[in-house]
């Protein structure tokens, strides 16, 4: 499928960005966009829309509110009206098989996107009010992720599990990850899931053993092609 073979347009992995290397602690498996070794996950939280007045809910209220909560890992969402400004997850992908891009407009040009990424596992993204148009290809269908979002952090995670959200995926600590080969291993701490060099906070490609300390104060934590990541501290 064409647009799956689009290059994600925001740190090229191979290229180190400047910040502190942090390491960062998940358990198993649960991107301006990071590079194509780009992956994520993360607790969500359901949207829900009361009535006015009395705070009964008008026929098809729910339903029109869980459109804009969840929607379909296939095809192009204009914001605003297909659904809203927010932080979104898809899991489950596989070989990265699902391409997600933020644009502009719906011109279909490469100056259009603003973020993109191949995923596999799981992915978090934040569609921003001034995007234009949200589009996903291949992916698993995507749920609203609330701010308030909780859940179990855990002190392993996949080396190809993609994006962990630091607190609720994964704890913060030190982490290992052994027998990575040929630089094939990325890995990232980001400050948001807004998938552009900005958010990225440090990074780096592999070979042998990685070692990364992830900060509580860490947003995401991405990981592709590694083998598996442990906390040591």
């Amino acid at each position: 499928m064409g647009t799956k073979a689009k290059v994600a347009l925001g740190a090229v992995v191979g290229i180190v960005v400047i910040g502190a290397v942090s390491a960062n602690a998940g358990g198993d498996g649960g991107s301006g966009s990071s590079g194509s070794k780009d992956k994520g996950s993360s607790a969500s939280v359901g949207q829900s829309a009361g009535g006015k007045g009395s705070g009964a809910r008008k026929p098809g209220a729910e339903a029109a509110e869980e459109k804009k909560a969840a929607f379909d890992g296939d095809g192009d969402f204009q914001v605003g009206s297909d659904i809203k400004p927010g932080t979104y997850r898809t899991t489950g992908n596989t070989e990265g098989m699902c391409y997600w891009e933020r644009a502009k407009d719906a011109s279909g040009e490469t100056d259009a996107i603003l973020a993109n990424d191949n995923v596999t596992g799981t992915s978090y993204v934040t569609v921003k009010p001034g995007d234009k148009l949200f589009k996903s290809t291949g992916c698993h269908d995507w749920e609203a992720v609330g701010a308030g979002a909780k859940g179990t952090p855990a002190s392993a995670m996949k080396g190809d599990g993609g994006m962990f959200k630091v607190g609720v995926d994964i704890a913060p600590g030190t982490y290992r990850s052994t027998g990575n080969a040929d630089d094939s291993c990325y890995w990232e701490r980001t400050k948001d899931a807004g998938h552009s060099v900005e958010s990225i906070i440090a990074n780096n490609n592999v070979s042998g053993s990685a070692v990364v300390t992830i900060s509580a104060s860490d947003a995401y934590f991405k990981t592709a092609g590694c083998k598996d990541w442990k906390k040591t501290g």
